[in-house]
């Protein structure tokens, strides 16, 4: 099963190369790294393209004006290739090097669900967790009800941005939540992510 992990960013260049040594180290052969840059003037570009060949053919990326990061998202969906879709934001990195090879495996593992959520931890400027973000069972209607899986750790089959589509830039906010939700969600009970 293939994977595509996408990050978004603009003017990053103290923060993305966390992100991009995070995705590097994951142990996972069939990853897809695709960055979508918005015309960064800081330095980022320089340090996405002296990121390309570490990734051994296996990084794709853009740099050109968005319309802000739900547009830049829907630039990654669409260069997107993998099974699954996933977004690292460009100043969060993964716990450890096995979180994207977990994530396809509890995938397999339900190979019902349409998307996978798991754990978050929030890190203080000194690496250390100053709060973790548990997740909780999906429940059908949950959705309507207010629940929302943290960002960051949705992983999404590309069959359902497919169907449903994807972000819509006409709403300001909730945009991931107003095509019909998902019926099948499983969860990864730990902390998979880091959230600076």
């Amino acid at each position: 099963m293939k994977i595509s992990v996408i990050t978004v960013c603009y003017n990053s260049v103290t923060t993305l190369q966390d992100t991009l040594e995070s995705v590097l180290r994951q142990t996972c052969p069939d990853l897809e790294y695709i960055v979508v840059d918005g015309a960064s003037k800081d330095g980022t570009r320089e340090l996405i393209e002296k990121y390309v060949p570490k990734f051994s053919g296996r990084m794709k990326w853009i740099s050109e004006p968005d319309k802000g990061i739900y547009d830049a998202m829907n630039k990654g969906i669409r260069m997107a290739t993998g099974d699954v879709i996933g977004f690292l934001n460009s100043d969060d990195y993964y716990y450890d090097s096995n979180v994207v090879q977990d994530i396809i495996a509890a995938f397999e593992k339900n190979p019902e669900a349409d998307a996978i959520h798991g754990n978050l931890n929030y890190i203080n400027a000194q690496g250390k967790i100053v709060r973790t973000w548990i997740g909780s069972p999906y429940k059908q209607g949950a959705f309507q009800r207010g629940w929302m899986a943290a960002h960051p750790t949705f992983y999404c089959r590309h069959e359902c941005f497919k169907r449903y589509g994807s972000f819509d830039l006409t709403i300001s906010s909730c945009l991931l939540y107003t095509s019909p939700e998902p019926t099948r969600l499983g969860m990864i009970s730990y902390a998979v992510f880091c959230l600076k």
